[in-house]
């Protein structure tokens, strides 16, 4: 090339130039994170589909509250994920803006055609002020957030299924490709995977911390500080990406024991919800209801009785506002049919919200498969 060469950086900045590589890494990254995600959301809807009917108590606390169906669980967790994939996609969209053309800090000198270079490089859009581009990290710490969130609600899944797979619970087994033995106890089963993303949390979060602390104080326009966003972008990706997998492998290999949660459900007082509401439906002042079932559940576990205990008959014995169809809510399956509101655990809003989440879903595949095809 020979002269030529000594011409390549007119008119540019490394500023400029390394925005543009980073943002070309992080809009490359953030389509990898979002298919990670699909599959996970995936993975979450065959898991529910495998048991519609399955009764498992939910928790406020810890401690069991009311019944709700595992599909109705697990599509919690697809909500959390789904925002995830919001959030990501808006990072994208901050990331996919072309900052050549804005020199070190006060835009070219030449007359470039930005828009151009930007359909040239397949950017929708071009940054709009010079000095912005030159101390801008926004768009990295977007994608660090969006990591960082991602991670905490994966630490949280990770936590329940830690919990319920545990012989205290015992709702469920985990898969042994997913799980390891004790170097010392020979009948321990310990979920290192769920452990390990539970732990990557707090690394991503770090990540996010170290670029956020790094950019507080920075004064107009660039300044080599900045130059810090590399690893905490590059580790994030890594741990983010791992953790997801690993997610969709756990959920693959789990055999929930639907009989367990069920029980549990039915020994406890998760109906009292269910009784105190129906109460109401039929004219007790709801105050009055709340504590009428509050004694009635009290006086039960001080006799040792389980709602199965009670009969249609007995129901009313206990105070005349009881009426023998009551006794059916006594049954947490019979109670759920009263929650049929859009996003309730009835079983009709759980299977309508079924379809609804696997139609997200598919959306969500095929704009993936569209920009993975884009020429």
């Amino acid at each position: 090339v020979g002269g030529l060469s000594a011409k390549i950086h007119t008119g540019r900045s490394r500023n400029e130039q390394v925005s543009l590589d980073v943002r070309l890494y992080l809009r490359s990254s953030c389509d990898t994170v979002l298919g990670e995600l699909a599959d996970l959301l995936e993975a979450l809807l065959t898991l529910a589909r495998k048991y519609p009917h399955a009764v498992i108590p939910g928790y406020t606390h810890l401690r069991r509250a009311q019944a709700v169906l595992w599909p109705h669980y697990l599509l919690a967790y697809f909500e959390m994920f789904a925002r995830d994939v919001e959030r990501f996609q808006q990072s994208r969209a901050r990331i996919d803006v072309l900052p050549l053309g804005s020199g070190a800090l006060a835009g070219s000198g030449f007359p470039f055609d930005r828009q151009a270079i930007a359909a040239d490089l397949e950017f929708p859009a071009i940054t709009r002020n010079s000095m912005d581009v030159s101390g801008d990290r926004d768009f990295a710490l977007d994608f660090l957030y969006s990591c960082s969130l991602v991670m905490l609600h994966l630490s949280r899944l990770a936590e329940d299924w830690i919990l319920y797979s545990s012989e205290e619970f015992n709702w469920m087994t985990l898969g042994d490709g997913v799980t390891s033995g004790s170097s010392l106890m020979p009948q321990k089963k310990n979920p290192d995977s769920l452990e390990l993303i539970r732990g990557k949390s707090g690394r991503v979060f770090g990540d996010f911390t170290s670029l956020f602390v790094t950019m507080k104080g920075l004064p107009m326009t660039y300044n080599r500080d900045m130059q810090e966003d590399k690893e905490p972008l590059f580790d994030a990706l890594y741990q983010t990406s791992g953790a997801l997998s690993m997610a969709r492998a756990v959920a693959d290999s789990i055999v929930l024991n639907p009989p367990v949660p069920a029980a549990a459900a039915e020994d406890s007082w998760v109906v009292a919800t269910d009784l105190a509401e129906e109460l109401a439906r039929n004219g007790v002042p709801f105050h009055r209801a709340h504590q009428l079932v509050g004694q009635f559940v009290l006086e039960s576990v001080k006799a040792g009785k389980k709602p199965s205990d009670w009969t249609a008959e007995s129901l009313p014995a206990f105070a005349p506002e009881f009426k023998p169809a009551m006794a059916r809510l006594l049954s947490p399956a019979e109670g759920m049919k009263s929650r049929e509101l859009p996003g309730g655990t009835g079983p009709s809003a759980v299977a309508f919200a079924l379809d609804e989440a696997a139609a997200r879903l598919a959306s969500l595949r095929s704009a993936l498969e569209q920009a993975a095809n884009k020429p």
